[in-house]
């Protein structure tokens, strides 16, 4: 499609104008002059509900903030915003992973545009059984979705926030009466590679820390998980590690990164360590710790 420049709308009224719709002004498609190429161009914060893949129940319901982009050349005016909504609409009821790169197509092709862009955030719910008592309640879990689509090049990545406890090692090692601990979060995100579960990934970062933590816990429950962790001391960078060994086994992903945050008890700042994951870079023996 090629901008044209077209003039104003004839005045309601007209024998020419009246009640013609086709006659409206598209400033969009108008040629702009200053031959500056746009890399991103779109919507931002639209919240929206969603349909997504739920390895228990099938699919679940949530809310997502939405952000979609796409490029816009040089000589266009403006670019088409409705039509970033009408895709995503018409793919709200099923953004599994595959079909989430398959909506990228769409808004890259209703736009003309060389390539689309868009990341997704929203909340996934896990059923989950506190560990003595069976009391079931549900566990939330930030996600997101990041891709990337043009004629050479697709990308896409999906990021897990998982809430976790963590006992310093060092602490318990020098301490008379116990250790302190804290809560932390894990941070991870794989390129799509092999089929997973987002399950898959929470269940890998929960193995991985001093102890999982659960939104209902009775006193039998809290006993346990405290001395669960208290057995089980971790520094971030023992986490960031187990993590990375975890996610070899669910599959060979091209890319990963694990990040881990503790957030202090008895320091006022937080603890972090990272590791990255390029099958590129490092084959199967090592990966990038930062």
């Amino acid at each position: 499609m090629k901008p044209v420049d077209i003039g104003p709308a004839t005045s309601p009224g007209t024998e020419s104008g009246a009640g013609c719709q086709t006659c409206m002004a598209d400033v969009q498609n108008m040629r702009d002059d200053r031959r500056i190429p746009i890399k991103k161009v779109g919507v931002k914060g639209l919240r929206y509900p969603i349909t997504v893949l739920d390895r228990a129940n099938s699919i679940q319901h949530t809310t997502a903030l939405v952000n979609l982009f796409a490029d816009l050349p040089h000589d266009f005016k403006g670019t088409h915003m409705s039509r970033f909504i009408e895709v995503f609409n018409e793919h709200r009821k099923d953004l599994s992973m595959p079909r989430f790169l398959s909506m990228l197509d769409e808004v890259r092709h209703a736009l003309d545009a060389e390539t689309a862009y868009s990341d997704l955030h929203f909340t996934y719910f896990i059923e989950k059984a506190a560990p003595v008592s069976g009391q079931k309640s549900m566990m939330s879990y930030e996600c997101s979705y990041e891709g990337r689509v043009s004629d050479t090049d697709r990308e896409f990545w999906v990021t897990v926030n998982v809430p976790v406890q963590t006992v310093c090692p060092c602490s318990k090692a020098i301490s008379r009466y116990g250790a302190h601990n804290q809560r932390g979060v894990v941070t991870v995100s794989v390129q799509l590679g092999p089929f997973f579960w987002i399950e898959d990934l929470v269940a890998v970062v929960e193995k991985s820390a001093s102890s999982d933590v659960y939104t209902l816990l009775k006193r039998d429950d809290e006993k346990y998980v405290t001395e669960k962790a208290f057995d089980n001391p971790r520094f971030v960078e023992d986490v960031v590690r187990e993590v990375y060994d975890g996610l070899r086994t669910i599959g060979s992903f091209p890319r990963f990164k694990v990040q881990a945050e503790n957030f202090e008890s008895i320091h006022n700042h937080s603890a972090y360590a990272c590791v990255e994951y390029d099958k590129a870079r490092d084959g199967k023996e090592e990966g990038h710790g930062v």
